[in-house]
């Protein structure tokens, strides 16, 4: 016998049907199972019109809807406040309880307790279950009940703790038919792009939808062993492209980490490459929630405090690098085509997230949190805990980060990971005339190679805005401040550059 009359499924970051804990519960506990997902006005309000998360967001929506009304549902889709528009909804739909999958970032943890506290007052129960990853922040502990603050025995628990049960899919599909059409009277025409005041030809950078998902899944399986030796190579189909997937929720986490662990149990050293990776997404879960002040709104704070001592640069030079940075225009080509990569697509190779935050930091001297807003700005896969992990191990503020002292040559990772400037070529096409071995540092080219290449440096591309060499003197110095007093600097030489 069923828990509940009514139930209502409030979907958030997991916009699939198959695999979904909280549609699962709500289907096996409820006699009738409404579906809702609201356009938060609160996260859209500040985005660009131009923002391609929106059409990537309203596509899977738009799946998700078509899959629930071909089994019998519905899904009543709002542009609201859900703090207001869901317990309202409930109140008006006369549901007894709502089920949701928790989201585990500080602004959505404050929403779902005023959901919860005002669906209280109306007698309605609100249920949340863990979806988004496969441990949940407190699942994963040291012996004496702490926090790791450390990647790999982290990760070393993480394995130990995982069982055949934490990977098993929730049967969701089926039991649709317990899904109920929403009431006539509070149907709403789906709204489009524009009537959410973004613009309605910009399609989506990645295939949308569990559908998009699970095409990009069945790609990468297919060379996932071969991911631990492609991954770091801009130029070559490495990574699994399924960040934005994860991000939102169109593909189940317990989906890729049981493909990936059990390929990693029969010896596939790509797949377990791959589960790290999605290992450190979790890693990083843990850290927001242990440690907030790394993702404190609008003051996001060194997770090493001392760390927040450095003396960043600042004034008008410092901002014209940065809009370096941001353009594409520092005159390091591996840098810019990177830079280009996010403007023009929303997404970054992660080999390259790692060295223009380096250069940033490093070689600019500019706060990470100035770099890791402009990520959180553009990128399609936005975490923040992941964005904010990734940027402070940069800065070497971060838990588990790399030492201060470990800065990488822009020009050494370009010869290593771009050697024949494929990459550089598609992203900074004024310079394709240049050298396999050139077009990694244009300014070192001698005058007949740059006359070849029909390129006049400081007119068609930009001098480096920066001496590497003479920048990782004063990012060492700089960072003297975080040593104990009459600590060694053991800083090796540039010759150790990554």
């Amino acid at each position: 016998m069923a828990d509940f009359d009514v139930g209502l499924v409030w979907f958030r970051r997991d916009l699939r049907a198959a695999d979904n804990a909280a549609l699962y519960h709500a289907l096996t506990r409820c006699r009738r199972v409404l579906c809702a997902f609201v356009f938060d006005r609160d996260i859209l309000a500040p985005l660009a019109k131009n923002d391609r998360r929106v059409p990537f967001i309203h596509a899977s929506a738009v799946e998700l809807e078509r899959t629930l009304r071909e089994a019998g549902g519905g899904l009543i889709v709002l542009h609201g406040h859900p703090v207001h528009d869901i317990p309202a909804l409930a109140r008006n739909c006369g549901v007894n309880a709502v089920f949701a999958n928790r989201d585990y970032e500080p602004d959505a943890l404050t929403r779902d307790q005023a959901v919860a506290s005002r669906l209280a007052s109306q007698d309605i129960a609100f249920f949340t279950f863990k979806d988004q990853a496969v441990f949940d922040h407190d699942d994963v502990m040291t012996g004496a009940g702490k926090p790791y603050t450390v990647f790999t025995p982290y990760k070393r628990k993480w394995l130990q703790t995982l069982t055949p049960d934490a990977l098993m899919p929730y049967a969701s599909e089926g039991h649709l038919n317990a899904l109920a059409m929403p009431p006539t009277r509070i149907r709403h025409a789906f709204p489009s792009l524009a009537a959410l005041g973004f613009a309605d030809a910009l399609a989506p950078a990645f295939p949308a939808g569990a559908s998009g998902a699970y095409a990009l899944f069945d790609d990468f399986r297919e060379r996932m062993s071969d991911y631990g030796r492609t991954r770091d190579f801009p130029a070559l189909r490495g990574p699994s492209y399924l960040g934005v997937h994860l991000r939102h929720g169109t593909v189940s986490i317990r989906a890729l980490a049981r493909t990936a662990h059990d390929a990693q149990r029969h010896g596939d050293k790509g797949a377990e490459t791959w589960l790290g990776e999605l290992i450190w997404r979790e890693f990083y879960f843990s850290v927001l929630h242990h440690f907030p002040h790394v993702g404190v709104a609008g003051d996001h704070r060194a997770f090493k405090p001392e760390y927040d001592r450095i003396g960043w640069e600042t004034g008008d030079a410092a901002d014209a690098n940065f809009a370096a940075w941001c353009a594409g225009q520092t005159g390091y080509p591996i840098v810019d085509a990177a830079m280009r990569q996010i403007n023009a697509s929303g997404y970054m190779h992660n080999r390259l997230r790692m060295v223009v935050a380096s250069f940033l930091t490093k070689d600019l001297g500019i706060d990470w949190r100035r770099g890791e807003a402009y990520f959180e700005a553009l990128l399609n896969d936005f975490e923040l805990s992941n964005n904010n992990g990734g940027w402070q191990w940069a800065a070497s503020s971060g838990c588990d980060a790399q030492p201060y002292f470990r800065i990488f040559n822009p020009v050494t990772q370009s010869k290593k990971f771009d050697a024949a400037g494929k990459f550089i070529r598609h992203y900074v096409p004024e310079i394709a005339g240049l050298s396999d071995r050139d077009i990694h540092a244009p300014w070192l080219a001698k005058p007949d190679a740059l006359k070849t290449a029909k390129l006049s440096l400081g007119a068609d591309y930009p001098q480096p805005v920066v001496d590497h060499a003479a920048a990782r003197q004063r990012t060492l110095a700089r960072y003297d401040v975080v040593r104990k007093p009459g600590a060694r600097n053991t800083a090796p030489d540039d010759r150790d550059d990554d």
